[in-house]
């Protein structure tokens, strides 16, 4: 049901695209059958996804297939001096594998062997149409929404002192080695949510059946429910409507990232050296090509999900569980992305979704109900005010940017104390007393 449902959500997302002349989710994954890949690790991630469901033997022979094959691809990009400019040289042999495993599970296994093989497959295959629905969805944005409310957001930013604006000269102070590190964090932050799976999943080999709640769930629920909010709320982030995004990059990048100008659409340049000034805010108009993908910070989603998630793990996962969170939320507010409010409606966005699927996954009873509740009522709450309270907030900072925090603060401790009475607790081992001996 849930794959039906998917398959039918990226059809209806297609049709969507070429009514605007882009190309849809499945049409960027058939292409990556024989061009180069946009995201070479992820397939591989996406492969190595499927492959919780095989034996050891079985995937040392599809990681040496998916290899064969790239070099197989290389060789003959090679001889015919075809050009990967826009994609990466690897990655099109994990994506046949993973589709080699769903014609086997077909036509090679029988019962509950071929159900798990097909779930593998598809937990892999909708690793990757999760990316490429994203993409679509906003290329869709840019071009179904010509105004922007970042004034509104940059206003209300005010309450919470502009971070965006301080966190972007932090890392611009860094120079090359700080803005690249934080790139590639902020990048690879789908392989690093695989990592977190692979730890969670890894018994699926052995046990035979999934667990009730993953990672994965998490990640693709965001993706789907997020993008609604950039139709209702669009923002282009403060380095597009408060700056240059194409200069900033190109004198600290390494990369070549395909960052779109702001140009003449920008309000002026003042990221990251001046905070905008406090006045009534309106919709301006921008660009068909920057996407509206601020509100709320998906990144800050996704990295909270793996942060939650690496909790159970052992020390060393925690600990880069952390980090993936720190650093992408210094990134997101570093590189001009995202404002500081954008941030904390991510922050209620995901505990929000985590408390839905733990629900539903343990059944449905008062606490995860209230819990529930009570993150969707602050989410629109937040999002109502940034939209209609920016001035007010802007004007009375003191008192409206503790009570952004405390909003915040309220759905973290109700979902920490909520989720800890849900996980059952270790019972100390009960020893035996020793009898006396009869006299």
């Amino acid at each position: 049901m849930a794959g039906a449902a998917a398959l039918g959500f990226l059809i209806l997302l297609e049709f969507a695209a070429r009514r605007y002349g882009l190309p849809g989710p499945i049409t960027g994954q058939v292409r990556e059958l024989v061009a180069a890949p946009k995201s070479g690790g992820l397939l591989y991630a996406a492969m190595a996804l499927m492959m919780v469901v095989l034996t050891w033997r079985q995937r040392f022979i599809a990681a040496a297939a998916a290899i064969g094959i790239d070099i197989a691809f290389a060789l003959v990009r090679w001889a015919v001096d075809a050009r990967t400019t826009g994609g990466h040289p690897f990655g099109n042999g994990a994506l046949w594998v993973i589709l080699g495993c769903a014609v086997i599970a077909v036509t090679r296994r029988t019962g509950q062997e071929r159900l798990l093989l097909l779930k593998g497959v598809g937990l892999g295959l909708l690793l990757v149409a999760g990316r490429k629905t994203g993409d679509t969805w906003l290329l869709i944005t840019s071009k179904t929404r010509p105004a922007v409310l970042d004034q509104y957001v940059a206003t209300a930013d005010h309450a919470l002192g502009d971070p965006s604006w301080l966190v972007g000269r932090a890392v611009t102070a860094t120079g090359p080695f700080g803005f690249n590190l934080l790139d590639i964090v902020y990048g690879q932050l789908a392989v690093a949510a695989v990592v977190v799976a692979l730890y969670q999943l890894r018994g699926v080999a052995v046990e035979r059946h999934f667990p009730g709640h993953h990672l994965v769930r998490t990640f693709l629920v965001i993706g789907l429910l997020g993008p609604a909010f950039y139709m209702i709320f669009p923002v282009v982030g403060p380095i597009f409507a408060y700056g240059n995004g194409t200069d900033y990059w190109a004198t600290v990048s390494l990369w070549s990232p395909d960052i779109p100008s702001s140009g003449h659409w920008a309000v002026a340049d003042l990221w990251p050296q001046t905070p905008p000034p406090v006045t009534g805010p309106h919709a301006m108009p921008f660009d068909e090509i920057t996407p509206r993908n601020c509100m709320p910070s998906l990144h800050t989603a996704w990295a909270t999900a793996l942060f939650i998630h690496s909790r159970k793990g052992p020390r060393l996962l925690r600990y880069a569980g952390t980090f993936w969170l720190i650093a992408t939320l210094t990134a997101t507010l570093g590189f001009g992305y995202h404002y500081g409010v954008d941030l904390i409606a991510g922050v209620v966005f995901v505990l929000t979704i985590e408390a839905a699927l733990r629900s539903l996954d343990r059944g449905w009873d008062r606490s995860g109900i209230r819990l529930t509740a009570y993150g969707t009522t602050v989410f629109a709450a937040l999002l109502l005010s940034y939209r209609f309270l920016p001035l007010r907030m802007a004007e009375h900072p003191w008192l409206s940017g503790p009570l952004l925090l405390l909003a915040m603060a309220s759905v973290i401790y109700g979902y920490v104390r909520t989720t800890a009475v849900w996980d059952p607790r270790p019972t100390p081992a009960r020893h035996p007393q020793p009898q006396p001996e009869p006299i």
